[in-house]
């Protein structure tokens, strides 16, 4: 599938990897819609590319089924979802002011794991209408996971764990889909430069960008995006997880 020829989805795509993805994919000529809670930044991240914007919360099943909705009024069909969605707090499991508060694990489950399962589903619904390709290919969903699925640092407990189910996620959905002619492949990040370390300051970002063996940097999001778009266009890809971390292994 070549990107030119791409009608996308992107959730988290008014700023960060998602917008990264967004931008990139438009500018390779593919249709694109945005899906966000941020409808302010959506709405003008999607007028500069000439996309689309919705306001979604994907957790709710109701708000993305009418976020696929509209994409496909609007794009004609869907043939590429990729979720960015997502959140990450830094808690302990006990910690000064106890254990760790169930709601905010559950919060953190319910958008990164429940949220991308969510999408990814409703979306393959949609995929299956389509017009299969000589390959008998309808369409591509890629997830993002983290390498905190595999290194989880301390505070990480909730999100490690959403990110490695949505790294187990991976290969049985893509099992499950085989038949429609939908992929499945997830994408596990490092430390990557967006607006959530952007806070941080230019001494931790150094000291975080020290601890990657090469290239000794933080990630850019428009890496995260180029291999985005080589998954959608690498048609044997499929029911895998490709890490984009600088070798970093965190201890």
């Amino acid at each position: 599938m070549r990107l030119a020829d791409t009608a996308a989805i992107v959730t988290g795509g008014a700023s960060g990897l998602g917008e990264a993805t967004a931008r990139h994919f438009a500018s390779q000529g593919a249709q694109v819609t945005l899906l966000d809670r941020d409808s302010a930044r959506g709405a003008v991240v999607a007028a500069e590319i000439n996309g689309c914007f919705a306001q979604t919360d994907v957790t709710d099943e109701a708000s993305v089924a009418a976020a696929i909705a509209l994409a496909r009024d609007k794009m004609g069909k869907i043939t590429a979802a990729v979720n960015c969605a997502g959140i990450a707090d830094a808690i302990k499991t006990v910690g000064r002011d106890g254990p760790h508060p169930l709601d905010a694990f559950q919060r953190t489950i319910d958008i990164n794991l429940n949220g991308t399962f969510n999408v990814a589903r409703l979306a393959a619904e949609a995929m299956q209408d389509n017009t299969p390709d000589a390959d008998g290919a309808r369409g591509v969903i890629i997830n993002t996971a983290s390498i905190a699925a595999f290194d989880g640092q301390k505070g990480q407990t909730a999100y490690a764990a959403s990110k490695g189910g949505v790294v187990g996620l991976c290969l049985p959905m893509a099992r499950d889909l085989s038949k429609l002619g939908i992929r499945v492949m997830t994408i596990a990040p490092g430390i990557f430069m967006t607006p959530m370390l952007a806070g941080l300051g230019e001494e931790v970002q150094a000291q975080l960008a020290a601890d990657v063996p090469c290239p000794p940097r933080l990630g850019d999001p428009a890496e995260f995006a180029a291999l985005a778009g080589f998954i959608v266009q690498a048609g044997y890809l499929n029911g895998e997880v490709i890490r984009i971390d600088g070798a970093l292994r965190m201890r």
